[in-house]
């Protein structure tokens, strides 16, 4: 596949596209790839009032089966109780995560947003186009642009090649502009979502774990050196 397209305004396309839909009248269909409700908040709450939304939630990355559990309905509360112009409907993908474990095969000691987290999009986004195809859906997208730790450009030019497969229009998106993520978090917060400190898979999470462990050290280190001075 083809990454080294010229970066883009995707919030800009984003916004051509629902332009043109609002001056013809219509409102088109959606299928949105979430990775948990947290994310999906502010996506929801913005598309909503412009598309016909059925969120498809399917994260195989996500190796522990309690904490998949967790997420999917913290998805479906999160659907139930927003507010929106337009109703959303859910769609669960299969969980299987040793389809996440051959995909990023060969890849498993890659830093967090290098190959293992791009053929991780891929998967995900690859799915959510397929189903997208098969059910007829005008668009497909996904809400992980908006983690600051997710490469847009990279989400978009995997959307990119999604579209042309499957035949079916993919909504370019950078959820992270229009202080989108801020928003997230503040519809966490009002929601009281279960929010987590990692990805999903095994990798981020011992990542993460490292990451506490060495500010905790660094912290330690810190108040060890004042009491001496």
């Amino acid at each position: 596949m083809n990454r080294g397209c010229k970066k883009n305004n995707y919030q800009k396309e984003l916004e051509k596209v629902i332009s043109v839909h609002e001056k013809a009248g219509e409102i088109p269909t959606l299928l949105m790839h979430s990775c948990c409700a947290p994310c999906s908040s502010y996506c929801l709450e913005y598309l909503s009032q412009y598309f016909l939304i059925t969120i498809f939630y399917y994260n195989p990355n996500i190796s522990n089966i309690e904490e998949y559990k967790k997420r999917v309905a913290e998805q479906q509360r999160l659907i139930k109780e927003l507010p929106v112009k337009h109703e959303i409907s859910f769609i669960e993908g299969e969980y299987n995560p040793s389809i996440f474990f051959d995909t990023i095969k060969g890849y498993e000691n890659i830093p967090e947003g290098g190959e293992r987290c791009f053929r991780c999009y891929e998967l995900r986004i690859r799915e959510c186009g397929r189903l997208a195809k098969e059910k007829g859906f005008d668009y497909f997208t996904t809400t992980l642009s908006i983690s600051p730790l997710k490469n847009a450009q990279k989400l978009n030019e995997i959307g990119r090649e999604m579209s042309k497969e499957f035949e079916v229009k993919y909504l370019y998106s950078d959820f992270k502009k229009k202080e989108g993520y801020k928003r997230s978090i503040m519809l966490s917060q009002e929601y009281n979502l279960y929010r987590q400190n990692y990805c999903g898979c095994i990798f981020s999470k011992k990542e993460q774990e490292e990451r506490e462990k060495n500010k905790e050290k660094n912290c330690a280190n810190y108040t060890k050196k004042n009491r001496e001075i």
